[in-house]
């Protein structure tokens, strides 16, 4: 069932031009075009979050310092993971053996993530991965599948 949202407010800073962020006024907020970057500054790094594609969907994105862009872990196991293992618990264990160590979101990132819907409302917490992560990852979720045991009698 959609939900009408009020549309996003770009907040211009004091005397300064506007900096085109994002402020959601509604908490359910789902944005309806995927061109717009958030910026979110905390006093060690600065955080761009973007909608990208992955596998044809778009997930929330964030470039932090020119790193690797790093995608939300909860929302892509949510689109892509989810009906291929048992539960998020299963995903910690593979990343584990993967040797994949997530990133913990910042409380801003935290707050972006919900205002776009890439995480529950109530959600407090979240983690990034890269893309390239990702991708080893979802090949070990969909490869773990086709394992076909066969008996010799």
């Amino acid at each position: 069932m959609p939900v009408s949202a009020s549309p996003p407010v770009l907040s211009p800073d004091q005397g300064e031009p506007s900096s085109g962020v994002i402020i959601c006024s509604d908490p359910f907020y789902t944005p309806t075009t995927t061109n717009r970057v958030i910026s979110t500054t905390t006093a060690t790094t600065t955080s761009e979050c973007r909608m990208v594609d992955v596998h044809g969907i778009k997930v929330a994105s964030f470039s932090v310092g020119g790193q690797d862009e790093l995608i939300c872990l909860p929302q892509v196991f949510d689109l892509f993971l989810k009906h291929l293992v048992g539960g998020l618990h299963t995903v910690y264990t593979k990343l584990k053996r993967l040797d994949i160590c997530p990133v913990v979101c910042t409380v801003e990132q935290v707050r972006v993530l919900r205002g776009l819907g890439a995480i529950q409302p109530g959600v407090n917490r979240c983690k990034l991965i890269s893309r390239r992560e990702f991708e080893a990852l979802y090949n070990d979720c969909t490869n773990a599948r086709l394992v076909v045991i066969s008996f010799i009698f």
